[in-house]
Order: C-alpha cells, then sequence, then structure tokens
C-alpha cells in the first residue's frame, strides 16, 4: 500500500497539521522555511524545528521558529525545553483551532498553553508559550491590523491591534485545506 504525501509549495510535510500550519501562515503573508536546519542540543540530542518564520513583526531580528505539537511527549518537551534555552525564540503551536471566531480561538491557544505540555517545575508554562514582552501570556499566533503576522497575548492591551475577523479567516482557510489524494490548496494572502 502506497501512503499519499503531503505536499504544499514543493515541500513534503512529515504531516498534514504542518503543512495545515504553512497554510495559515500564507493566509497571514508570513514569509516561512519548513525544516531548514537541524541543532545538535548541549546535551548532545539532535533537534530539527519544523519552521523558521521570517519578518515577524513586533520581534526583535523578526525570525522565530515554530515547532508543530499536535501531542507533546516528555521527550519532545525536554528537547524543546533545551533548544529554548539557546538564543533561539520558538513558538509551539498545536492543531489548528476550531471555532467560527476568535474568542473561540482565543480559548483553544490558551487551553493548550495552559494545560497541553507536561510540566518539569516551571511552573504553569514549562516553556516558551511567552509573548515577545516575556510576560507569561499565552502566544496568539494573530494578523494585526496593519496585515502583517504577530504574536498576541491574553491581555487586551495586547489585542487591541489585532485583526480578529483576518485572523479567524486564515485560520479557517488552514483548517479546510486539504491535501488527499495529492490534493494542493491554493492559498492567499488574508486581505486586510
Amino acid at each position: 500500500m502506497k501512503v499519499i504525501e503531503t505536499e504544499y509549495k514543493g515541500y513534503l510535510f512529515r504531516s498534514r497539521l504542518e503543512a495545515r500550519w504553512a497554510v495559515f501562515f500564507d493566509a497571514c503573508g508570513v514569509r516561512w522555511e519548513y525544516e531548514p536546519e537541524g541543532y545538535v542540543l548541549n546535551n548532545g540530542q539532535c533537534y530539527l524545528p519544523d519552521f523558521l518564520l521570517h519578518d515577524v513583526d513586533g520581534r526583535a531580528g523578526g525570525d522565530l521558529h515554530v515547532e508543530v505539537k499536535g501531542k507533546m511527549t516528555k521527550d519532545d518537551a525536554a528537547k524543546i525545553n533545551q533548544f529554548s534555552q539557546g538564543k533561539h525564540p520558538l513558538l509551539v503551536v498545536p492543531g489548528i483551532p476550531d471555532g467560527d471566531g476568535i474568542g473561540d480561538i482565543e480559548s483553544y491557544c490558551r487551553e493548550w498553553g495552559r494545560y497541553g505540555f507536561p510540566s518539569f517545575g516551571g511552573g504553569p508554562y514549562p516553556f516558551n508559550f511567552q509573548t515577545i514582552d516575556g510576560d507569561y501570556y499565552v502566544a496568539h499566533p494573530s494578523i494585526n491590523k496593519q496585515g502583517k503576522f504577530e504574536l498576541f497575548g491574553d491581555d487586551s492591551n495586547y489585542t487591541m491591534d489585532r485583526d480578529d475577523a483576518s485572523t479567524v479567516q486564515a485560520f479557517k482557510l488552514a483548517r479546510q485545506a486539504r491535501f488527499e489524494y495529492g490534493q494542493t490548496p491554493r492559498v492567499r494572502k488574508v486581505r486586510v
């Protein structure tokens, strides 16, 4: 029996979930690379982040690694912890959030950020679900009112600049992306 490969924009993805996040990033208009380089961690383990996003709004330096985890194991968490202690900012994302409104998406991200990871004694946020200011708010990948990809926190001070309708539309496009039988979705940036 032949496995159906998940291909999008010339990349062969390890999972459809990763490919759907690529669709989301395209809908947000952010430049990305899939598995551009691996790292040997301080403990000798090897780690290959799923994505590298470029020119993320609000980030010093602009680049952000992203790890897609439908289910987090302790081994995965240990590698991610080790990687996030280095110089490379990292965002860990779950499945594509369900829901028709921004409140549904926020709730999904919040629940994942608080309860989706094994804790290693570092409090309820054992690793890098921090927003860019270092506060312990769950990061919500979104589109800002200038039409650029940005990470937002739970606090309403953060979300005033988020374009809720465009963010919901980008997640909807990612959820609807189909890769069955070799299909490849056509995605354009969400218009703000």
